[in-house]
């Protein structure tokens, strides 16, 4: 059911109500003159036409909106596309249960069979995180996931950087030590979206791979401490990652929305923080903030703790989801390797695969 409206028409469908102003129907119109058949691209102008356009006639015909517009133009819209406009193309994100572990997948049918891809990478949208199982343990094997991940995303340092006591030392993550929860370079204005950590040899005692649900507890922030939440959406904070030959540095708040409020990205690394301008306004109520969604990233309704075994690869959305790793004794070979993907194109294979 159709109504003409004073600037728009009004679509009564599957019990919803769409309002379509005149601007938004000539701007979408599917006739061959307004798009390009061989690509389905866009080629109508919308300033080609008047800005306060009004259609001469609307009329439902054969599940299509049709208009006439006073240059004697007529386009046609069908309404199951007009239906398919509000529908969202990726899975919906999933909190973790309790003693969540990340969903486990075979690496050999992640790559090779596309239901296991399509499966596989839902997962990964809907929690942000995977572990790829049965793994090979040759060096460079993360090269083989751009298949379905996209190309890497190149950083400075490493293509594929490699993570053991007795590599190149230029962060805590190349010692024993304990790694506390972050995302990866957080010192980037725009940070890897996606990490796979590829675990060679895990020989050591200890080192437990540990995850964080960074968008969940930010929520829970925003519900329990409104201010704290806004504070730390709009304070920014400087990181820098560095060694004798590379040199990268950000200012950014830690968290990130998108222009309907839900969270996007929660970037969070104490080892790469710097200083703050001591007279920085605000400076004060930032570290209430910080203290407080710092005190969460190790609660345990949070977190997952897990051993990531040689021939695993554990791969995470990192703008939502902190790694972490406990102190380990280096008794015996621990080799890791990392790298970088695009979430876009992790997550649009899941719509080329659902064809």
């Amino acid at each position: 059911m159709i109504k003409l409206n004073k600037d728009s028409v009004s679509l009564s469908i599957e019990n919803h109500t769409f309002n379509l102003p005149f601007l938004w129907l000539r701007d979408n119109c599917q006739c061959d003159d307004c798009r390009i058949t061989e690509t389905e691209e866009k080629q109508f102008l919308l300033h080609t036409v008047p800005s306060d356009i009004s259609p001469t006639s609307v009329e439902e015909i054969d599940k299509s909106i049709q208009i006439l517009w006073p240059d004697d133009h007529q386009s046609i819209i069908p309404i199951s596309k007009i239906i398919e406009s509000r529908k969202s193309r990726y899975p919906e994100h999933k909190n973790w249960e309790k003693n969540f572990t990340p969903p486990k997948h075979d690496w050999k049918n992640f790559l090779n069979n596309d239901a296991a891809a399509l499966k596989g990478l839902n997962d990964f949208v809907e929690y942000g995180v995977i572990i790829l199982e049965n793994a090979p343990k040759e060096s460079n094997s993360l090269e083989l996931l751009s298949k379905r991940l996209g190309p890497i995303h190149e950083t400075l340092f490493e293509r594929i950087h490699n993570v053991s006591v007795t590599g190149h030392v230029y962060n805590v993550a190349h010692t024993s030590k304990g790694l506390p929860p972050h995302n990866d370079f957080a010192s980037y204005k725009y940070q890897p979206s996606v990490q796979a950590l590829h675990m060679l040899e895990n020989e050591c005692e200890g080192g437990e791979s540990v995850i964080v649900d960074g968008w969940e507890l930010v929520e829970d922030l925003r519900k329990d401490h409104p201010k704290y939440f806004e504070i730390l959406c709009n304070f920014t904070i400087p990181f820098r990652e560095f060694d004798e030959d590379n040199e990268t540095f950000a200012e950014a708040p830690l968290i990130k929305c998108d222009t309907n409020g839900k969270v996007e990205s929660f970037r969070f690394s104490n080892q790469l923080m710097q200083m703050i301008d001591p007279s920085k306004k605000g400076l004060q109520d930032f570290y209430m903030a910080y203290h407080e969604v710092s005190k969460r990233v190790y609660d345990h309704k949070y977190r997952s703790v897990f051993r990531l075994n040689g021939g695993e690869a554990l791969i995470v959305a990192s703008l939502r989801v902190l790694h972490a790793r406990e102190s380990f004794v280096p008794n015996g070979k621990r080799h890791l390797q990392d790298a970088y993907y695009v979430y876009d194109n992790a997550a649009n294979n899941i719509v080329l695969l659902s064809k």
